[in-house]
Formats: C-alpha cells, sequence, structure tokens
C-alpha cells in the first residue's frame, strides 16, 4: 500500500482528507511548520505529498521551497481554490507539483493520486480497508419502486439494505451475497412471492433465510393464502416504520 503524507492547516477539510484517503492509503497527517514537515518527509519517505492549501498564505512558500530543494523526487498534489493557487503559482511550472482546484469530488482526487503514481485505481479500490458493515443483511424484494426506496428509509440506519424489482433478480442477488432476512412482495408480476420463495426453499444453500411476506391485500382467503406458505411473519402494505423493524428483530432474534 501506497504511503502518503498530508500537509496543511487542521481544519475540517484536512480532517476529510485524511478520512477518505485512509481506506486506500497509509496516510500520514503533518502540521504545516517547515521544520516538522521536513522530519517527517525524511523520516517516512512517502511515495506522495499532499498539501491542502486553505488557509495558505504567501508566508507558506517556505515550505515549497523546502520540498522542491531537498525532496525534488516526490509528487505533489496540492488542493486549493484558484485564488490559492495563484500564491504559489511558480512552483506548477514543472512536473512536481499539480493543482486540484477546490471544491471537488474524494474521487477526483483519487483518480489524481493513482496517475501521479502510476497504479491502477481499480486494484488501489479492490485493495482498499473499506470498513466491514457487520449489520444484518436485509434484501426488500418488491417490483415497486417507491415501495423499495421507503423500506430502504426505514431500515438503512440499523441494517444492511440490498434492493430487488422482481424475483428473479432477487435470486441472483441471494446467490452473490446471502442476505439474514427476506422482506418479499407476495404480488408481483411474472415471478410473485410465492413462486421466489419456492426458489428460495429448493435450494439447499439458502432455504433456512427467513422470509417475511409483504401483502397489499387484505381479506381473509389472501392472507389464509400467504400463511399456507408458512412464511416468517407477513406484514399488510403499506409498511408501518415500527410493524417492519418490529417483525424484523423479532424473527432474527429467533432464527
Amino acid at each position: 500500500m501506497k504511503t502518503v503524507i498530508i500537509i496543511g492547516k487542521m481544519n475540517k477539510l484536512m480532517k476529510d482528507l485524511n478520512d477518505y484517503l485512509k481506506i486506500y492509503f497509509q496516510v500520514q497527517i503533518c502540521a504545516d511548520d517547515i521544520n516538522n514537515a521536513e522530519g517527517m518527509l525524511k523520516v517516512v519517505e512517502p511515495d506522495l505529498i499532499m498539501i491542502n492549501l486553505m488557509g495558505y498564505t504567501a508566508g507558506e512558500r517556505d515550505l515549497f521551497k523546502t520540498i522542491q530543494i531537498n525532496f525534488p523526487t516526490f509528487p505533489v498534489i496540492t488542493i486549493g481554490t484558484e485564488a490559492e493557487q495563484k500564491i504559489f503559482a511558480d512552483f506548477y511550472s514543472g512536473v512536481q507539483f499539480e493543482n486540484l482546484v477546490r471544491p471537488l469530488e474524494n474521487t477526483v482526487i483519487l483518480s489524481a493520486i493513482c496517475k501521479r503514481l502510476g497504479i491502477s485505481e481499480q486494484e488501489v479500490k479492490e485493495n482498499a480497508n473499506l470498513p466491514k458493515d457487520n449489520r444484518p443483511k436485509i434484501l426488500a424484494v418488491d417490483d415497486n419502486m417507491s415501495i423499495l426506496r421507503n423500506i430502504k428509509s426505514i431500515l438503512e440506519e440499523k441494517y444492511n439494505v440490498s434492493l430487488a424489482n422482481s424475483g428473479m433478480k432477487a435470486m441472483n442477488m441471494i446467490g452473490k451475497s446471502r442476505p439474514d432476512l427476506i422482506l418479499l412482495d407476495y404480488e408481483m408480476p411474472v415471478v410473485d412471492g410465492k413462486q421466489t420463495l419456492e426458489m428460495i426453499r429448493a435450494d439447499e444453500d439458502i432455504k433456512d433465510i427467513p422470509v417475511i411476506f409483504l401483502t397489499g391485500v387484505n381479506d381473509e382467503n389472501h392472507i389464509r393464502a400467504v400463511l399456507a406458505l408458512k412464511p416468517a411473519r407477513y406484514l399488510l402494505k403499506p409498511v408501518i416504520p415500527e410493524k417492519v423493524i418490529d417483525a424484523i428483530e423479532t424473527v432474527l432474534k429467533n432464527k
């Protein structure tokens, strides 16, 4: 994993840069004091230097000169507005210094770093230290995208939620990443909830995943047909936040 040193005044941008880049690189933060920066650069020998120009004035030109003279082989990417960049304009005439104009997306920063280091952005992403999501995985299946978005908004604070708008898409997603519980619409076109549940139960590897049916039809015969399939629970639509969370917690607890 490549090493990046971030130099700059301690502010929100510095924190945000650190939080984002440490997913992909070994990151060291250094206050903009010249002596501190020079000492760290000698010890760490980074693959790339990033400088946050926010709050910089002409007084920080000595920092640029120190890097240019003493560490000419280290590529440098600065992040600053056009006005901030102008203060140090002469340093950008060579190949060592490059500025990314703020505001910008984090993805642009990552791409620029990978380009300067001559490494594959795809490989960097594949080897990223992404924080693990240990929350229970919930797969919500419904042909109505508005309902799916509503379910996601209700559950995403407590659960890792995935969405599928058909039974076949759900089966494909289950094969790639096994959910802990499935919220399944009973009334869907082409492949309905009954058929989807039958496919789940026919597969030895996933047959034990608990399924909560969602149905928009509230008559006795219909409910009996739903219950005959022996789902873990069933809920009437539209989904009530408290009821769906309570149902999920109860089923997972008894799983």
